[in-house]
């Protein structure tokens, strides 16, 4: 996984012109787009979209501030016009073109990522692989930011806007694994994710018509287990199967939604007992 990750950096910076051929890396290196992509994003702390930006336009600033012409710098990049490129390089800068060009900064570089394999693993990750039917996840969803350290402020205002009796409607709904009221992610793309507050029913389930539904098919999960200050062990947990469980296990995340379970917390939620629910297949 490593080296795939490494090849696809280079290729980010082959192409920066262009969009980087995913699936020729995955497949030549066994694996999935889908699982390629999100080990990226878990590793890197941020979607591969965000990276190739970030990189085009710390290289790009170089031709701005040499003083090539803005709207053969955009065509260079891959933007159509000077106006999206200027979009996309204030996002990165904070700054527009005319204004480095003017005063040669301020800028904010991007430096080639590289990722290396280091010596882990001395504490065993809690993990246990299950077998699950097809079932529903049931609750009130939205769809948030997608942010990949701390508390997610879009998520919490989503929560706290329930009613007290809301959350112990939907736990008398609950009826299997995984278990409790869950905190669920699903249809993530490179900026957003589908948060789900809510629990697991069965498939045959009626579900009430002012709920969201996401259908779960049958597979496989692993389902890790955390305890500690909330939510960092449980993003730093997150963070490992990437770096420590993936590599050593032979599985691969699959497409489906990320579950998290609360079994115990602190009144404050300064500390929780958690279970990561992660859909997998054979890798």
């Amino acid at each position: 996984m490593i080296a795939a990750l490494n090849r696809l950096v280079a290729l980010v910076e082959e192409h920066l012109g262009e969009e980087p051929d995913i699936a020729v890396v995955a497949g030549s290196s066994g694996t999935t787009e889908y699982h390629l992509r999100r080990m990226f994003s878990s590793l890197a702390g941020m979607p591969l979209s965000e990276y190739v930006r970030r990189r085009r336009m710390t290289v790009a600033a170089a031709d701005v501030v040499r003083g090539d012409d803005l709207l053969t710098t955009a065509v260079r990049y891959g933007y159509g016009s000077t106006e999206a490129f200027g979009r996309a390089f204030r996002s990165v800068h904070g700054v527009g073109p005319r204004d480095v060009r003017r005063d040669g900064g301020p800028l904010r570089a991007q430096p080639q990522l590289r990722f290396r394999l280091t010596v882990e693993g001395s504490t065993p990750m809690d993990t246990r692989i299950v077998d699950r039917p097809a079932f529903r996840l049931v609750g009130h969803a939205a769809r948030v930011p997608l942010i990949h350290r701390g508390v997610n402020p879009h998520i919490q205002r989503h929560i706290a806007s329930l009613p007290p009796e809301e959350h112990s409607r939907l736990k008398a709904l609950g009826d299997g694994e995984p278990g409790g009221l869950l905190q669920v992610c699903d249809d993530l793309d490179e900026a957003e994710l589908t948060y789900l507050h809510g629990v697991a029913v069965s498939r045959d389930a009626p579900v009430p018509d002012d709920l969201d539904a996401i259908e779960v098919p049958a597979g496989r999960w692993a389902v890790f287990r955390t305890s500690g200050p909330h939510p960092e062990v449980l993003q730093t947990t997150w963070a490992a199967t990437a770096t420590e469980w993936f590599p050593s296990n032979p599985w691969r995340l699959r497409p489906g939604p990320s579950v998290v379970a609360i079994l115990e917390r602190a009144d404050d939620f300064s500390t929780a007992t958690c279970e990561l629910w992660l859909p997998v297949e054979p890798g």
